[in-house]
């Protein structure tokens, strides 16, 4: 479905009288409340429910609520506080002693200790395990059993980093049920030592959690409140936004922001927003075997910087909370600078003028591939096509998406990146730019630059190499930074929920008003 078939297919929902939609919503939504369930729906299904083997922001927001990590980092101080582990102790600095806390359950019954912690790390951390997203865990090294509650994480080199990745997406699985079923097997029937534990799953259709009564007293995650969650997969936001209204579902995000401008003023809904943690940029494929040659050169991809009119899209269509980028990371994360990156300005003339020096006088054809925010894509498939750049979109899920990136089939990509709300430049730029899987220009002096970045005990020698390394991706014109892009969320009036910048959804903090 185009955005513009979108957007007027959601005319005659916003045409409704608000009267109307309170009536329909209305009774679902008492229903609900009712019954302590909590409706949610997502455009995007986990290819896995294992938090290692997913990077959908819906597999994230699971991770959170159904398992637990070593470390929890408070949303709102950013200080980091003992959740599975009581204290932890740095004993130099590539070694990390863990005490961890004792009586702590998991789902199904089995004890947490030392062999949980032992076994995921040393299991995540192998590369035949194949992690989906190695950056969050390609550090390890080694973890060793020292006592039944004491663990020894050892990185393979310094990394200063370890403690947020440990806070973040690093969670902790049960080692006789992980050991027995493997990933697979934890897909199929998930368990972790989280406020909410699954209770039914059907792949790319729905998955419902209910609240963890056994769930740990002194876990900085508060014990949930609303007794069960229900996750239905609905790619089209269109029907999201139909169920919305007629009080279907309860809560629903990345709402594109001319809807959530016109649902603010339905009665039984709510709409918050804000800035968040996750990216938006354009990857230009300038490897060996790149099926599109002509963006070997810096001309043609300093022309298709400049053709798109990145301040308007990101005024007009992304909306209040977005910011325009000029180099690959989030402005909070550690490491992130634009200083001393040029700046591209949206410019028409120059970037046919440019064009015309590449031997393209009459521009090219080319495809875009993307899988969100779609009418994003196709206002920049509007300002390449003003230019000559005849871009064609080739819209998919996440997945197939990632898979063709990393075949090297693909030429311009529309990607986000939520660095799974990991505020450090380690967790961003290096997954695209340090010869990981999607990693389409492989320079190898900017992959020494990060790498450097990831692996320097002294912050400044961090810094340095990580703005140099921004710098030259922005020189070099292998990527197109765009914006940061903010959450609008769509609500019922009914329920208490905080949006945070990491884009995490916690349903353990929600309640029923």
């Amino acid at each position: 479905m185009q955005a513009g078939t979108n957007r007027k297919s959601f005319g005659k929902f916003a045409a409704m009288s608000l009267v109307a939609v309170a009536l329909a919503a209305g009774g679902q939504a008492l229903a609900a409340k009712k019954n302590d369930t909590l409706r949610f729906a997502y455009d995007q299904a986990p290819e896995s429910v294992d938090p290692y083997f997913n990077n959908v922001r819906i597999g994230v927001i699971l991770g959170a609520n159904v398992w637990d990590t070593l470390i929890y980092r408070d949303p709102d101080t950013n200080e980091y506080k003992g959740q599975l582990a009581r204290s932890w102790r740095q004993v130099d600095d590539r070694t990390i002693d863990f005490e961890l806390r004792e009586g702590i359950k998991f789902h199904n019954g089995e004890p947490f200790d030392a062999d949980s912690v032992v076994y995921t790390l040393n299991f995540v951390g192998d590369s035949a395990s194949k992690v989906t997203a190695q950056q969050n865990v390609n550090w390890i090294q080694k973890a060793e059993k020292l006592g039944p509650y004491t663990v020894r994480l050892t990185t393979k080199k310094v990394f200063p980093a370890a403690i947020e990745f440990l806070a973040g997406p690093v969670v902790i699985h049960p080692a006789r049920y992980y050991q027995e079923v493997g990933p697979k097997g934890m897909n199929a029937k998930p368990v972790g030592t989280g406020p909410y534990r699954v209770t039914q799953y059907t792949p790319g259709k729905s998955i419902s959690l209910e609240r963890n009564p056994d769930y740990f007293k002194d876990s900085p995650k508060a014990a949930p409140r609303i007794g069960k969650i229900e996750i239905r997969f609905i790619p089209d936001r269109q029907t999201q936004m139909a169920e919305a209204l007629s009080g279907g579902t309860d809560f629903i995000m990345h709402v594109p922001k001319d809807q959530a401008e016109q649902v603010a003023t339905v009665p039984t809904l709510q709409v918050v927003s804000g800035e968040t943690m996750r990216i938006v940029f354009m990857q230009i494929n300038t490897q060996d075997g790149t099926p599109a040659p002509q963006l070997k050169d810096v001309r043609v991809r300093r022309a298709i910087m400049h053709a798109i009119d990145r301040e308007g899209i990101a005024r007009n269509l992304v909306g209040a909370g977005s910011r325009v980028l000029h180099t690959n990371c989030f402005p909070s994360q550690f490491g992130c600078t634009d200083e001393g990156a040029p700046r591209y300005k949206y410019d028409p003339a120059l970037s046919k003028k440019l064009l015309a020096e590449a031997g393209f006088p009459d521009g090219f054809d080319i495809q875009i591939v993307a899988y969100r925010e779609r009418h994003q894509t196709e206002a920049m498939i509007n300002n390449l096509q003003a230019v000559g750049i005849r871009a064609k979109l080739n819209f998919l899920q996440y997945a197939a998406m990632r898979e063709s990136i990393r075949a090297n089939k693909e030429q311009l990509t529309h990607q986000t990146w939520g660095s799974f709300s990991v505020n450090d430049v380690s967790a961003s730029t290096p997954n695209y730019f340090a010869f990981e899987g999607e990693d389409i220009t492989r320079d190898p002096e900017v992959r020494d630059l990060l790498l450097k970045g990831n692996n320097s005990i002294a912050p400044e020698a961090r810094k340095t190499a990580y703005k140099l390394a921004l710098t030259m991706i922005a020189e070099r014109a292998y990527s197109v930074p765009l914006w940061s892009l903010p959450v609008f969320y769509v609500a019922s009036k009914d329920l208490n929920f905080k949006a945070y910048p990491d884009e995490l959804v916690r349903f353990w903090e929600m309640t029923w008003k």
